[in-house]
C-alpha cells in the first residue's frame, strides 16, 4: 500500500473519529443548559435540549465507520467516548472542588456543573446503550442483506439506537438528576413522553436527512480510500 493511500485513510478515520468525540464533549458542556421549542404539532409543542442538537452527527460518524473500518473499530470508538465522558465529569468535579479566585463567577459555574452532571450522568448510560445498539444492528442488516440495502443498515439501526438513547436520557435526567424542566402541577408521566416524542422526532427527521449523505459518502470514501468492492471492510492495520 501507498504511503499516500494509508495517509487518506489515517486522516479520514481520525476526522470522523474527531468529529464524533468533539460532538460528545460538546453535549456534556451544553447538555440540559437550554431547551429549544423547534415548531408544534396541534398543540403539542416539539421541544428539544439545545445539546441534542449535534448528537445526531455522532450515529453519521460511527455508520461511516462500521461500513468502512468494521464493528470492531466502531466499538473502540464508543468505548473511548466513554472515556471523554467520564474525563469531562472528572474535571468538573475538580473545578468545582478546588477554590476558586475571588470574583469569579461562582454562580455560573455551579449551575453549568449541576447541569452537565446531569447530563453527563444520563448520556454515559443512554450513550453506551444506543450506540453499541447502533453499531450490533448496523452490521446485523448488512449481514443479513449480504452488503446490500446502504440505507437500511443506515437508518434501520440509528432509528432504534436513537429511540433508546431518548427514552433514556430523559427517563434518567428526570429520575435519577431531576434537571428536566417539568412543571409540578402537571402530571409526570405525560410530560416525560412529550419530551421523548419531541427527541425523538428531531432525531428521526435527521437520521432520515442524512441518508443520501450517507449514502454519498460512502461511495465516494470507497473509490479515494480504495476499498475494494461493495460491503468490504478496511482491514485493523489500515487505521
Amino acid at each position: 500500500m501507498s504511503s499516500s493511500l494509508q495517509a487518506r485513510r489515517d486522516g479520514v478515520f481520525l476526522v470522523l473519529a474527531g468529529l464524533f468525540l468533539g460532538t460528545l464533549g460538546m453535549l456534556n458542556i451544553l447538555g440540559l443548559t437550554r431547551f429549544l421549542q423547534l415548531g408544534t404539532i396541534g398543540s403539542w409543542p416539539i421541544v428539544v435540549a439545545v445539546g441534542a442538537l449535534p448528537y445526531p452527527i455522532t450515529f453519521l460518524c460511527t455508520d461511516l465507520i462500521s461500513e468502512l473500518w468494521g464493528e470492531q473499530k466502531a466499538n473502540q470508538l464508543v468505548w473511548v467516548g466513554l472515556l471523554l465522558n467520564g474525563w469531562v465529569f472528572l474535571i468538573l468535579w475538580l473545578g468545582g472542588l478546588l477554590p476558586a479566585m475571588p470574583g469569579s463567577s461562582e454562580t455560573t459555574f455551579r449551575t453549568i456543573q449541576a447541569l452537565s452532571f446531569g447530563s453527563i450522568g444520563a448520556s454515559m448510560v443512554a450513550y453506551l446503550t444506543a450506540q453499541f445498539v447502533d453499531v450490533r444492528l448496523f452490521h446485523f442488516w448488512k449481514a443479513l442483506t449480504n452488503g446490500e440495502a446502504l440505507w437500511l443498515r443506515n437508518n434501520g439501526s440509528t432509528l432504534v439506537s436513537q429511540l433508546v438513547d431518548t427514552s433514556a436520557v430523559v427517563l434518567i435526567s428526570h429520575y435519577g438528576a431531576h434537571v428536566l424542566p417539568v412543571r409540578v402541577d402537571d402530571p409526570v408521566l405525560p410530560q416525560l413522553a412529550s419530551f421523548i416524542a419531541s427527541g425523538y422526532l428531531f432525531k428521526v427527521l435527521a437520521a432520515l436527512a442524512d441518508t443520501l449523505p450517507f449514502i454519498w459518502l460512502t461511495g465516494w470514501l470507497r473509490r479515494w480510500l480504495n476499498v475494494p468492492g461493495d460491503g468490504a471492510e478496511l482491514s485493523a492495520e489500515s487505521t
